[in-house]
């Protein structure tokens, strides 16, 4: 099995008709993703990649079963795009968009959590992919193999870093996701873990984090009093300087808080090993599926 995605889902891709979203529409497609309607207003009846084009997603849920959307629209029109996709129902929303004002996320974010029974990954991230089955987003497909490795990251480069140490070691993964860097996103780590919990094909949990926010320590006391299925970690930034922001907009240290040496501790000592760099997590992980 694996988690938000798979084989059977149909995808949307919002902003289908721009340099981004035509581009990486046609790399999912190639992949295998289902892609069966794009949306860009005022481009109603082209076609992308032999995708149909609508003007408005409600258009594109009128002519199709849509599982997912996958949004490429710019920073400016990002808020709409994922209210337009919630409002219409749509299950699964990846945000892609980055540079998103920190205002309009804040209205996003308690709307779509609250307001409807859509599910926001991003925005900021590389997305989601079930490898061999679908992928959602940004990834490039031939890093990832099909396993039994669940992992969920705030860091895109180092989501494919981590998963190809994984597939070198032959750790496929049963899905990884990508939830975004931002201060503010739609998904976060504690939601991700429990999804790959109960997920039967999933033996282990990988989270790769990095300084900042106080995500990872949500997710070490989560994973210590509700998570059965076997948890370890890499975080980025062990010799971060405080004050400084590093890469994300959620990636600052403020005084010994949200340091990658706090981070691992908590992590630790909820039973979570860390691995100090991509290849130590590697055979971590490879210690750990050997010992299950």
């Amino acid at each position: 099995m694996s988690i938000l995605v798979d084989d059977s889902t149909k995808v949307l891709v919002q902003g289908i008709t721009g340099g981004e979203g035509k581009f990486h529409g046609g790399r999912m497609q190639e992949y295998g993703t289902n892609v069966v309607a794009g949306v860009t207003p005022g481009k109603g009846e082209e076609k992308v990649h032999g995708i149909p084009v609508y003007d408005s997603v409600r258009q594109a849920v009128a002519n199709h079963d849509i599982d997912a959307s996958v949004i490429f629209v710019p920073a400016e029109f990002a808020r709409d795009a994922v209210l337009e996709a919630a409002n219409n129902g749509i299950e699964t929303i990846v945000c892609i968009t980055e540079n998103i004002p920190v205002h309009d996320m804040v209205e996003v974010y308690h709307y779509v959590k609250y307001f409807t029974d859509s599910r926001l990954i991003g925005p900021n991230c590389p997305g989601v992919i079930s490898p061999g089955k679908s992928k959602l987003g940004i990834m490039p497909g031939d890093v990832f193999d099909r396993g039994n490795v669940g992992i969920v990251s705030r860091s895109g480069t180092l989501t494919y870093e981590i998963s190809s140490e994984l597939t070198d070691r032959n750790l496929g993964q049963s899905t990884v996701v990508g939830i975004g860097g931002d201060r503010i996103v739609g998904t976060g780590f504690v939601e991700v873990v429990s999804l790959f919990d109960e997920d039967p094909d999933t033996d282990l949990i990988v989270l790769v984090g990095e300084i900042g926010g106080s995500d990872e320590e949500q997710a070490a006391e989560f994973i210590s009093e509700n998570v059965t299925t076997p948890a370890i970690a890499y975080i980025a930034g062990f010799n971060a300087p405080r004050g400084k922001r590093m890469g994300h907009a959620g990636a600052i240290v403020s005084g010994e808080e949200g340091t990658a040496e706090t981070k691992a501790e908590t992590l630790a000592g909820a039973g979570v090993p860390v691995g100090r760099s991509p290849a130590e997590l590697g055979e971590l992980a490879l210690d750990t599926m050997g010992s299950g």
